[in-house]
């Protein structure tokens, strides 16, 4: 079987950000969202969640601005394990449990310095982490780099290419950064948010993943199919 997550990173992150991620999640295609619990439209998130059983919502851990400059000093392990001991702890009061699955805001936890206390984290409260689980991880719908946007790379024809390539027997996690700008919301990566979304709800897109056999999941799924997977 070819399982897919389609997840929202930035969750939280503004209000026209949160209306990007339930409009492409109400269409049926997106089925997860990471939530930047200290945002300031965060509590607009979990209240928006709430109502939405069938998104699954992890935790998106931002230790960075979107200017990239860290908020914290990474070289500090101690004060990095307790900012995201701290996230955690605000997700899991403001959602009234645990996330769905660990990941980080600009793959932060990449860093050598970080890692290991990620991975800590997320073994120790039994969660999936980006890169670090049964789940494949697919960052190429991303429509800038070099700070230049690439439209053409977040288009339906490119996405559909793309994952004809990359899905397989498996879960799969596409991450995907739909959104609408406002001004309460200042990111280097703008509107190519709003081509995201109508990328994402494009009637295509669904029914190339009934083509091809595909079945959206969330992160909560992840357990009981890796075991199934295991024994089969």
């Amino acid at each position: 079987m070819k399982y897919l997550i389609v997840n929202g990173d930035d969750f939280g992150a503004s209000r026209g950000v949160n209306r990007g991620i339930m409009e492409v999640h109400a269409r049926g295609a997106l089925t997860s969202a990471s939530l930047m619990i200290a945002m300031p439209a965060a509590r607009e998130a979990v209240a928006l969640a709430t109502a939405a059983p069938d998104l699954g919502v992890g935790l998106h851990v931002a230790l960075t601005n979107e200017d990239s400059a860290p908020l914290i000093d990474f070289d500090d392990a101690h004060a990095c394990a307790a900012e995201i001991e701290k996230q955690i702890d605000r997700f899991c009061n403001a959602m009234g449990s645990l996330p769905t699955h660990l990941d980080t805001h600009q793959n932060v936890h990449r860093d050598e310095r970080l890692r290991p206390l990620f991975v800590e984290a997320a073994a120790r409260y039994d969660l999936p982490l980006r890169e670090h689980s049964p789940v494949r991880y697919f960052s190429n719908f991303y429509g800038q780099w070099d700070d230049i946007a690439h439209p053409e790379q977040i288009s339906i024809e490119s996405l559909t290419y793309m994952l004809r390539e990359v899905l397989q027997h498996g879960i799969t996690e596409l991450s995907c950064h739909p959104g609408y700008m406002g001004p309460d919301f200042t990111s280097p990566y703008n509107i190519e948010r709003e081509i995201e979304i109508r990328t994402l709800c494009d009637p295509q897109f669904l029914q190339f993943l009934r083509d091809n056999g595909v079945q959206l999941i969330n992160f909560g799924d992840v357990p009981t199919i890796a075991r199934q997977m295991v024994h089969a």
